[in-house]
This record gives C-alpha cells, sequence and structure tokens, in this order.
C-alpha cells in the first residue's frame, strides 16, 4: 500500500472511532430541582437521581448531578430563581419538580428556547415544553385514599379534607380524586371541611388541623391529608385532642418511612405511597436519552400503593418504605 493510500485509510478509521469515543466521555450536568429539600420524599427523589448517575458512569456515560431547590415547598419565587440560575450556568438538562403548576411555566420554557430540555417529576406542568413528564397519577391516588376512607367507615360518617396549598398541581389533584370518588362511591359520606390549607410545613398544618379539630373534632369519623407535612401536623393535631388510636380514621398521602409506625399503633390506617426513587432515576436516565438523541416516552405513570398495617411486610410495600440506598 503506498503512502497515500495508507494516510487516507488511516483517516477514514480515525473518523469512524474518534465520534463514538467522544460520544462515551462527554460529560453531562444535570440539575435535579426539588419542591423543598427538608421532605424525606425529596430525598429519595435524590436518590433515584444519584442511582441514575451511578449507572451511568458504570455504562462509560459521566453525568454531574447538582441538586438545588427551595427549603420549603411554598417557596415558588426561590424555585423560580434556582431555574433561572441554571439557564444562566448552562446546564445539560433539567429535572424538575414544579413547586407551582402555573408559576413555573415561564422558566421552563425560558429553558427550552435556550436548548435546555427539561423533565417534569412528580407533578403536573401547564406547558407542553418538557420532554417528558414522569409523574404519579395523583389523582388516581385521591380515588384510592377516598375508597380506603370509604370502606373503614362503612360508607357512612363525617369526613374533612384538609388540603396542602393552592398552585400546588400534584396535592390538587389528589384532592379533587378524593372529593370525586367520595361523591360517586360512598354518597352517604358527608365532607364537613374542605376549604382549610395546612401549608407547607409540619407546623403550620398542626395550625391548621388543630382549629379544625376545635371546631369539628366531636363530628368527624375520618381524614384525609395530602401530602406529608398535612398528614404530620393532623397526626400531632389528632393526639393532642385525644382522637387518635382509631377514634378518627385518618388516611394520608406520603412516603416517609416514619409513618410505618403510625400505622402500626393503629393512629394511621392508610398511606398513599408513591415511588419517588424510580421517579428520580427515570429523570436522570430520560434527560441523557434526550441529549443522546434517543426517543423518550411523553408520560410515564410511576403508580400509586395503598399500605396498611396489614401489609407492611409485603416486599412491594416495604420497598418504598424503605428503599435500598
Amino acid at each position: 500500500m503506498n503512502t497515500r493510500r495508507f494516510v487516507v485509510t488511516l483517516a477514514f478509521f480515525l473518523g469512524l472511532l474518534i465520534p463514538a469515543s467522544m460520544a462515551v466521555e462527554r460529560d453531562y450536568t444535570i440539575a435535579v430541582i426539588p419542591m423543598g429539600t427538608t421532605h424525606e420524599y425529596w430525598k429519595l427523589i435524590h436518590a433515584g437521581a444519584l442511582k441514575a448517575q451511578a449507572e451511568l458512569k458504570a455504562g462509560g456515560v459521566a453525568v454531574d448531578i447538582i441538586w438545588k431547590g427551595p427549603l420549603r415547598e411554598d417557596d415558588r419565587d426561590q424555585q423560580v430563581q434556582v431555574v433561572e440560575n441554571f439557564i444562566g450556568r448552562r446546564v445539560s438538562g433539567m429535572v424538575l419538580a414544579p413547586l407551582d403548576q402555573r408559576a413555573l411555566v415561564a422558566p421552563v420554557e425560558e429553558a427550552v428556547k435556550a436548548g435546555i430540555p427539561v423533565v417534569i417529576v412528580d407533578s403536573g406542568l401547564r406547558s407542553p415544553a418538557p420532554v417528558s413528564f414522569i409523574v404519579t397519577d395523583n389523582r388516581a391516588g385521591g380515588r384510592l385514599a377516598a375508597r380506603r376512607l370509604g370502606e373503614l367507615l362503612h360508607g357512612r360518617g363525617n369526613v374533612i379534607l384538609l388540603r396542602v396549598q393552592v398552585g400546588s398541581g400534584s396535592c390538587e389533584e389528589r384532592e379533587a380524586g378524593f372529593l370525586e370518588e367520595l361523591a360517586a362511591t360512598y354518597p352517604a359520606i358527608k365532607v364537613i371541611s374542605s376549604n382549610q390549607h395546612g401549608g407547607a410545613t409540619r407546623d403550620t398544618a398542626l395550625a391548621a388541623s388543630q382549629n379544625l379539630l376545635n371546631r369539628l373534632g366531636s363530628q368527624v369519623d375520618g381524614i384525609f391529608t395530602p401530602n406529608e407535612s398535612t398528614l404530620a401536623g393532623m397526626l400531632l393535631a389528632l393526639d393532642n385532642a385525644g382522637l387518635g388510636g382509631g377514634r378518627v380514621k385518618l388516611v394520608g398521602f406520603a412516603n416517609s418511612r416514619t409513618f410505618a409506625d403510625a400505622l402500626k399503633r393503629n393512629n394511621l390506617h392508610g398511606l398513599i405511597l408513591q415511588d419517588p426513587v424510580r421517579m428520580g432515576y427515570l429523570g436522570v436516565k430520560t434527560i441523557i436519552d434526550v441529549l443522546q438523541g434517543r426517543k423518550v416516552p411523553a408520560m410515564v405513570d410511576t403508580g400509586v400503593r395503598l399500605a396498611t398495617a396489614e401489609n407492611l411486610d409485603d416486599p412491594v410495600i416495604a420497598a418504598l418504605l424503605k428503599p435500598s440506598p
């Protein structure tokens, strides 16, 4: 082979090899932005993101995860600022659990226009801009809570719905599903309060719960709380009012392992579980798929489960309450 032909042949093979090598070695920076950083639920989202990072690294894809969000789940302005800061830093992509389904629309659409793909996890966003939604069917979760409470009350009695906060898409879906299912399946159950909000912390939820029980404690038979803070606050309020231990049936929506003991003690009678580890994991994996040119599903439903005192040892329930590190 003459020298010129050798050089051309070598260049051809290098042209094939170098892009593949660069694709493997390219670094990605993915921002994972929760609604808040204090609740155990968001720590599980983070654990899922880190699980994906480790798996991708083992496969030759370097991913830097930046975990940042507001401290509390009622700080819309702070979450908007976090998203805007990541746009300025030109991260490769974002995995976002929007605190407000409307307030986060503009910054997400700004990110997408800047060439930064966004995957939404946990809660909806009223925009077609995200490349994928990896969420719980929260309305189905609310219906599941209503069926559990309806069965516990044998289809009769008075119930309270303690809402979370205006604008929280996931919680508003749970609340709507709960009320719809009660009306359709248990018409003899009366909702005696559904317009109070517990807020984003246990302390604000405790204050709202105490006010409700002071007014309606002698009438209420069952209560639904749609998130971790409202459940924690209501549990304390029921105990303080002497209404725990099964006197009032309580069903909540949370993934904190601390509530397993409340189920065992009969202070909590149903716990609707999501799969936050899977959401965090799929959020990061989906962003990488998009960045590498692969097609991704527009939506993934990660499912809901009901935990009770009777099924805590079920492997699926146990894994959702105490996921492996």
